[in-house]
């Protein structure tokens, strides 16, 4: 069985082309370029709660490097250095190298330096802490967004969370259409190119992880308005469609999380600029409501049916400790 510090020289050290020191000291080192500031985000992943047991290893290791990777796109910056701490319950070298290769084939995709991090003993656990770059005043932030702004999602969304009903059977699947949207769960894909793209063009982004209404919950109480969405405009894919009419699709539509897609407002002057930025990096997007102001003070997602009637949302998101 490999020691702690076998697995890290045979699976985690790799070039840094960005970083004036990588594995292999206390600290790694490494210099943001002139004029931008640093972006920081972290993201846990453990085993048996964010992804299934009998996961891929490599989509494990994709994954735990793509969330962060989402937080990234959702500030606009552009992704540069990672760490990863791993806990184990055992040295699986074969195991952990399938890993590493999910985790690095998306960092070098990306330009992002694996520049450290910590290897122990444990519950399966994964925790990354990414670091990018982006100019000072071009960051997309979560309390930019103004009442009249048009409110614009990414892709498609539900299919993630609808293979987290399919495998707690909650919905049953067949095994073609399991197999599809389990991809979306275990693979996704972060927006990075979109988030750059929308600098200068967005007011407000977040990266729907939690849920779209949890999440675009949160642009509206940090930037003080509220949100009308229309349940008809919603981008969904032809198999989420095939079921929408259960309950369970639509909770994973509006609460499920783990799309990973872009959620963000801008106004309705840059509705060409949206198009044109989503075109160039070949994204979709799509528009699916307006900012307003907050009715009383109540900064609140409503949700509409194809009157403009609200609709009862009872999954807004999802919550770790809900």
């Amino acid at each position: 069985m490999p020691s702690e510090f076998e697995l890290i020289k045979s699976h985690f050290t790799h070039a840094t082309p960005h970083t004036l020191l990588g594995v292999g000291d206390d600290a790694a080192l490494i210099k943001p370029t002139s004029g931008q500031v640093l972006a920081v985000a972290a993201d846990m992943l453990v085993g048996g709660h964010h992804f299934f047991m009998d996961a891929d290893p490599a989509s494990v290791g994709h994954k735990a490097l793509a969330v962060n990777l989402s937080d990234m796109a959702a500030m606009g910056a552009a992704p540069r250095w990672a760490t990863l701490g791993i806990a184990l319950p055992k040295a699986d070298a074969r195991w952990v190298a399938a890993l590493s290769q999910g985790f690095m084939k998306l960092a070098r995709r990306h330009g992002v330096d694996l520049i450290g991090g910590d290897t122990t003993k444990g519950p399966l656990n994964l925790c990354v802490q990414i670091i990018g770059e982006v100019p000072a005043r071009q960051v997309l932030r979560r309390d930019g967004a103004k009442p009249g702004d048009d409110i614009w999602v990414s892709g498609t969304l539900g299919d993630a969370a609808l293979a987290v009903a399919a495998k707690n059977k909650r919905i049953k699947l067949h095994s073609a259409e399991l197999k599809r949207v389990m991809q979306r769960l275990d693979w996704p894909v972060p927006r990075v190119a979109l988030g750059t793209a929308l600098r200068g063009v967005a007011r407000s982004a977040i990266d729907v992880s939690d849920g779209l209404v949890a999440d675009l919950g949160h642009i509206c109480e940090r930037s003080g308005v509220a949100a009308v969405v229309a349940m008809e405009r919603l981008p969904v894919s032809a198999l989420l469609r095939r079921y929408l009419e259960r309950p369970v699709a639509q909770a994973a539509l509006l609460g499920g999380g783990d799309d990973y897609e872009l959620c963000f407002t801008a106004a309705p002057a840059k509705r060409a600029a949206v198009e044109r930025a989503a075109s160039r990096v070949r994204t979709p997007v799509t528009r699916i409501g307006r900012v307003i102001r907050a009715p009383e003070g109540v900064c609140s997602v409503v949700v509409v049916d194809g009157d403009g009637l609200p609709l009862e949302v009872r999954q807004k998101g999802f919550d770790h400790f809900g």
